[in-house]
């Protein structure tokens, strides 16, 4: 009998994966590759809002979990994912820095607000207010890291590329059986894709749509990512990924010309140089309107567990949730009651 199923390979199923494995844990992980949040994400890890200057939920929790969960896997795959590189908040006016003196003198922000304005010059951006420093930041290439561990996965027979059949589920006091196999739990962590779930599709799971452009700016020397209306993350090569915009309207996939031109508009607040569009893409977030992610246990199924609704920071999410939910399962230990599934009385 295996210890778990594993349901979708986002950045939710591969940390639980991830956990499983540094316990010993034996299971198989099924995705058909229909959810690409993940993928698409921008993959900054950044314990502030900036857009209303406060800190993330647990974040000093997140951060230390998440940085060295990421370099265990760099080393296990043999390749980087994780860069470090600073957050520059650009100041439009005076005031915006005033603003920021103020957040960085609150005792939960001053570690992550530098308290000297940046005045490096860069070409291809106008910053006559400077730049507001964010500390203790960077990106996940996700793509990078998806691939790699879906590889690494494959590779021990640990993942099976198919739809999942929720009709096949047959569930008993302490077991579950699909298909031809038996598990003690079913872990589904499929984002957006839960709508399809008929075990969890009751949650109020929102989903934001996003997207983003990679651009070439052959006269922009960005060595930092710049994050105002949106942020611009230098890839290399005079690449850069641009994002986001959120839409709480349109659940598809699908790129589109207002998501474009709205980026373009944003961009161009921004820099004074020219730029073309290489490439745009887009995925939908597994966001909740209480914007805590959605963790426990099907009230009426004690096998059935979702791990999902990471929303817009599940780099920084991921691996926290995931031992999280893997302490609730296999210790008893309790969810936060702000992100346990049991805080909605739907069933």
């Amino acid at each position: 009998m295996t210890d778990y199923i594993i349901v979708g390979s986002g950045l939710a199923g591969i940390a639980f994966a991830e956990t499983l494995l540094q316990h010993n844990k034996s299971f198989i992980v099924f995705d058909n590759n229909s959810q690409s949040s993940s993928s698409i994400a921008g993959g900054l890890y950044n314990p502030v809002i900036l857009k209303r200057f406060s800190q993330v939920w647990n974040a000093n929790k997140q951060l230390e979990l998440a940085n060295s969960f990421y370099a265990v896997i760099e080393k296990k795959l043999a390749t980087q994912f994780d860069f470090k590189i600073p957050i520059y908040r650009k100041f439009f006016s005076v005031e915006e820095q005033n603003n920021w003196f103020t957040a960085s003198d609150k005792p939960n922000l001053a570690p992550f607000l530098s308290t000297t304005i940046v005045h490096k010059k860069y070409n291809g951006i106008d910053s006559p207010f400077g730049y507001g420093e964010v500390l203790h930041t960077g990106y996940v290439d996700t793509i990078t890291l998806l691939t790699h561990y879906h590889e690494y996965l494959k590779s021990l027979n640990l993942f099976v590329s198919d739809t999942f059949d929720y009709t096949a589920v047959k569930t008993f006091d302490d077991h579950i059986e699909y298909q031809n196999r038996k598990a003690k739990h079913i872990v589904f962590a499929e984002g957006f894709g839960m709508h399809s779930n008929p075990f969890f599709n009751q949650l109020p799971l929102d989903g934001t749509k996003g997207e983003l452009f990679i651009i070439r700016a052959a006269d922009l020397d960005l060595d930092v990512i710049i994050n105002t209306s949106v942020f611009i993350l230098p890839l290399g090569d005079n690449l850069f990924k641009v994002g986001a915009t959120y839409n709480w309207e349109d659940k598809t996939n699908t790129p589109t010309a207002e998501g474009k031109q709205e980026l373009i508009d944003r961009i161009k607040e921004i820099l004074n140089c020219d730029f073309e569009i290489v490439e745009h893409f887009a995925g939908v977030r597994p966001t909740v309107k209480d914007r805590r992610p959605l963790l426990g246990t099907h009230p009426k199924h004690a096998n059935l567990h979702i791990l999902n609704g990471l929303g817009t920071r599940g780099v920084m999410l991921a691996p926290t949730l995931a031992k999280d939910l893997y302490d609730f399962i296999e210790n008893g230990k309790p969810l936060d009651k702000t992100i346990d599934i049991k805080r909605y009385a739907i069933w």
